[in-house]
Order: C-alpha cells, then sequence, then structure tokens
C-alpha cells in the first residue's frame, strides 16, 4: 500500500520528525526520529499486544519495542476514511513504539529461539487473548489446522508435503501461553546489547511450538543445518511441536500464494529430517 503516517498521526504521536521508510517488513513501517509507526493490521490485536508489552519488565535477556500511547491515551491513531485508506474503506488507523538498536541476522537461530524463550518466560502469567477466537488470516488459518482445530484442505503440493506429517501428528500435554509466532527475522541483534524482539505475532500455543516454527523456517530458507533440530530436542514434546510448525508454515504458503518448484524444494529436506 505505501501510505505514508498523515501529519495528523504524527502529531498524536509526538513526532518531531518527517517520517523514513523503513526497510524490510512489508515496506509500510516507518521510523520519525526514535518513533517506529506501522499501519494496523488488526485493531484488538494491536491494543493488546500494546498493553501487554508495556508490562514487561526490563531484561538482561532481551529488549522489547516500547509502545507508545497517543495524546489522547490510546494504542492507535488516525482511524478514518479517505486519503489514508485506498478505495476510501476505513483505515485501520497506526500504531508506534521506541526505536530499538539492531538488524536481523537469520544465520543465528539458535540466539533468537533463547530470546524467544526469555520474553516468553517473562509473558508467561497473561491471559488468553480473546481476538484470537477472531482472526481469519492465512496464518491464523495455517495455526488451527496444525493443531486440528480445521481439517486439511489445499492443493497438490501441499497435500504431498502435508501428508506423512499428519499421519505421525500425535495430541500433546503442553500447555499454552501467549507466544512470539514469527521469531525469525524479528530478533534485531546490535553489538553489546540483548537480543530486541520486535513485531510480535500473537499465538497461544506451547512456548516450544514457537521455537520449533523458527527451527522450520530456518531449516526451509536461512539455510540452517539438520543438527539445529537436535540442539533444541530438549524442549518438551519436541518432535510434535516441529510437526506442527511445518503445517502450520506449509498451509500458510498454501493459502497466500502458488507453489514454485523451488519452495517445495525448500521444504521436503525439512519434512524428512523432522520426520526422520
Amino acid at each position: 500500500m505505501n501510505k505514508q503516517p498523515s501529519a495528523d498521526v504524527l502529531d498524536a504521536f509526538g513526532c518531531a520528525e518527517d517520517p523514513v521508510r523503513l526497510e524490510g517488513g512489508k515496506g509500510e513501517t516507518w521510523r520519525a526520529g526514535d518513533i517506529v509507526l506501522k499501519p494496523v493490521e488488526f485493531a484488538p490485536e494491536t491494543r493488546w499486544r500494546a498493553a501487554a508489552l508495556a508490562e514487561v519488565a526490563e531484561s538482561a535477556e532481551f529488549r522489547i519495542a516500547r509502545p507508545l500511547q497517543a495524546r489522547d491515551g490510546e494504542w492507535i491513531a488516525g482511524t478514518s476514511v479517505g486519503q489514508n485508506s485506498s478505495g476510501g474503506h476505513p483505515s485501520l488507523g497506526w500504531e508506534a513504539s521506541r526505536l530499538v538498536p539492531g538488524r536481523p541476522d537469520t544465520s543465528r537461530p539458535d540466539d533468537a529461539i533463547r530470546a524467544g524463550i526469555a520474553l516468553h518466560q517473562a509473558i508467561a502469567q497473561l491471559p488468553r487473548p480473546d481476538f484470537l477466537d477472531f482472526r481469519t488470516d492465512p496464518w491464523a488459518i495455517g495455526d488451527r489446522v496444525a493443531w486440528a482445530e480445521l481439517p486439511p484442505e489445499g492443493t497438490a503440493p501441499a497435500r504431498d508435503l502435508l501428508r506423512p506429517l499428519l499421519e505421525a501428528r500425535r495430541p500433546v500435554e503442553s500447555a499454552a501461553q501467549a507466544v512470539h509466532g514469527d521469531l525469525p527475522g524479528n530478533v534485531l541483534f546490535a553489538p553489546g546489547q540483548p537480543p530486541a524482539v520486535i513485531d510480535w505475532a500473537v499465538y497461544w500455543r506451547p512456548p516450544a511450538w514457537a521455537a520449533a516454527v523458527a527451527v522450520a523456517d530456518a531449516l526451509c530458507w536461512y539455510g540452517a543445518t539438520p543438527g539445529l533440530i537436535d540442539r533444541w530436542a530438549h524442549l518438551l514434546e519436541w518432535r510434535q511441536m516441529l510437526i506442527r510448525a511445518l503445517v502450520y508454515r506449509t498451509v500458510t504458503h498454501d493459502i497466500s500464494g502458488s507453489w514454485t518448484p523451488d519452495q517445495i524444494a525448500a521444504y521436503q529436506p525439512a519434512v524428512e529430517s523432522v520426520l526422520s
């Protein structure tokens, strides 16, 4: 969409500098001085996440991007119809947070997983958010299929990848909590500072599943070797978490777009490694 935060949005969050688009993500995140702004995708999630992060204590093991309230005390600013939206549809507004120094490094999956584990320990007492019942994006659907809350459906390539995973899926007993379901690429590293966890994708699953998603992504896309699986085998019900992670990513990919031979070839070795 490439929309830019309006002057009203900048004023609402106290931005004193002009916005500059940041690299990465969906190309819709902007920096104004030490403030980062991005469009709201699902307002109930934005409000819940911001309120939760605002209460997270400082840690020597991880940093977070502290959410900012607008001048009116809300976590969202700029909700409108017109210039901030395409086709005249309502804009969901903007959210803001403090800039945290660092850059992503997908060659460091172990460090990203450690940062995620520390964050999950810090937020373990959070209640389950109601908004999870109303999300219908591809990631939410993929998550529900992975946990047998929806039946598996999809294209022939997806069915071929899913078949052995679903045959090997078994019930698990690990307790669920709020977790970050997309750690790779959302952990920033800066010299002399703990990793910073940003762009929290909220799910209600066992913490080991969040680590498994990071491992699955590293195996499929970031050049990790199967030894990464073994290094985290001490996590609870690890094989079952990895199976669910690969089902989740496969279904989400299938809903979001078509398959290329290279993409199928990226998933197949990961599936074989997890099931071997």
